[in-house]
């Protein structure tokens, strides 16, 4: 078997067999098949497509190249929740403890941001001393002792996909739905949870731009799920302001903390509650949504929720005294203000300028070397819908440094459209 003749039918459009894809993928895992090749191909799937069985077949593969997570000897249904990726996506901060006081058990693989996109672990690791970095040993007794534990992806986990995606990155061949769904299915696969729900976003803040997409990509997902026996279903969430009011990591910790303590902006308890609901009926905590939602409720307004948290954290050897502060986490001590010009009406606050803004005053990475500053970030004032005068506030930018910051207000501000009410 060649790879020049594996590129070559995948560029008429031909669809490949079981075993040119696992030769792909055990040629790209070992190092063996060199990265133009390897791009080649990305490209072509990118043109012609794959068949639904080829999506499957690949993500298999790319599943089982390299260490697979036996979650079995853990009690109770194991449901994970994935997201497509969002600004402002701090769910899986207030999902996993709200879970896991409502008895359900989370064990969750997540990743560090990169691009626009924040990640769970730089979010979490905002936290004094908490470590993302635990051995099988510790996180599996973490989940049998208080019912939730959240690492980073360790690099034996579809040691495939991170090459290929390494690849997408830099070829522009990321936005092409067999490929995403196959990565993002495979490390779910991998993760051995019996159950997924995933959060599909789509808007000018998300991977998939229309809702149209963002439907065909969850179907695809949901499909390869199910084939391999998981059950599943998803969420569509729209990604075109940012969720909740928060974006950065130690900002967006603090949000999360106000919710598990009963507050909280209502776009980011609505999708955190229709993506919990799916989690306790996947999870046979509860028969309806109904029951699910009176679960949580009761769970956040008695506080376990938010002791969970507590027991998260110094499990993971952080500081939890930051719970008890008014403050909460400290942000960062160069601040800006992004003020209204006219009256109106906000119609418009674009999540990719907001963050792109959070990027440039340091909350994320444009390379995986590239080091976070924790309490860099933007707290978006006034969302879609809400009345404002000339001179209020629509933001307040955080950094380190003075150096840009007036760039970033500037850039901050495009991302607010008002339109007067008259008009």
């Amino acid at each position: 078997m060649r790879m020049f003749d594996i590129i070559d039918k995948k560029k008429h459009g031909k669809e490949l067999t079981r075993e040119e894809i696992s030769y792909f993928v055990k040629g790209v895992t070992s190092g063996e098949i060199p990265d133009y090749q390897t791009s080649a191909l990305l490209m072509a799937i990118c043109f012609k497509g794959m068949t639904d069985e080829e999506t499957a077949e690949l993500t298999l593969a790319m599943a089982a190249s390299g260490d697979e997570m036996d979650l079995s000897h853990l009690s109770g249904i194991k449901v994970d929740k994935h997201s497509t990726g969002g600004i402002g996506d701090k769910t899986t901060l207030i999902l996993g403890p709200l879970m896991a006081a409502c008895h359900l058990p989370v064990v969750k693989m997540s990743g560090r941001g990169l691009g626009l996109t924040g990640g769970t672990i730089d979010k979490l690791e905002a936290i004094p001393n908490l470590s993302c970095s635990l051995s099988m040993e510790d996180f599996f007794h973490q989940v049998e002792e208080i019912g939730v534990a959240v690492a980073s992806q360790t690099a034996s986990l579809a040691p495939c996909d991170k090459k290929l995606y390494a690849l997408r990155d830099t070829t522009a061949t990321v936005d092409c739905i067999p490929l995403i769904a196959s990565s993002i299915m495979s490390k779910k696969l991998a993760s051995g949870s019996d159950a997924i729900v995933l959060d599909v976003k789509y808007g000018s803040g998300a991977f998939m731009k229309t809702e149209e997409d963002a439907k065909k990509l969850a179907t695809i997902m949901v499909t390869i799920g199910e084939h391999c026996g998981r059950r599943m279903d998803y969420v569509i969430s729209d990604m075109e302001q940012p969720l909740g009011q928060a974006v950065g990591n130690s900002i967006e910790v603090n949000e999360a903390v106000r919710m598990l303590k009963g507050e909280g902006p209502q776009d980011l308890r609505e999708v955190v509650f229709q993506l919990g609901a799916k989690m306790l009926l996947l999870g046979d905590i509860v028969s309806t949504e109904e029951e699910a939602v009176k679960l949580m409720e009761e769970h956040l307004s008695d506080g376990s929720a938010l002791e969970k948290f507590r027991e998260m954290i110094r499990c993971q050897g952080g500081d939890a005294s930051f719970l008890d502060t008014e403050e909460l986490l400290p942000l960062a001590s160069y601040t800006k203000e992004i003020l209204a010009t006219e009256d109106g009406v906000v119609t418009k606050v674009a999540a990719d300028i907001i963050g792109h803004t959070a990027l440039d005053l340091g909350a994320g990475r444009t390379t995986k070397d590239d080091a976070v500053d924790p309490g860099s970030g933007v707290f978006v004032c006034k969302k879609v819908g809400d009345k404002v005068k000339k001179g209020e506030v629509l933001a307040k930018i955080y950094t380190s440094s003075e150096d840009g910051l007036l760039e970033a207000q500037k850039e901050c501000a495009g991302a607010f459209v008002i339109e007067g009410q008259s008009r």
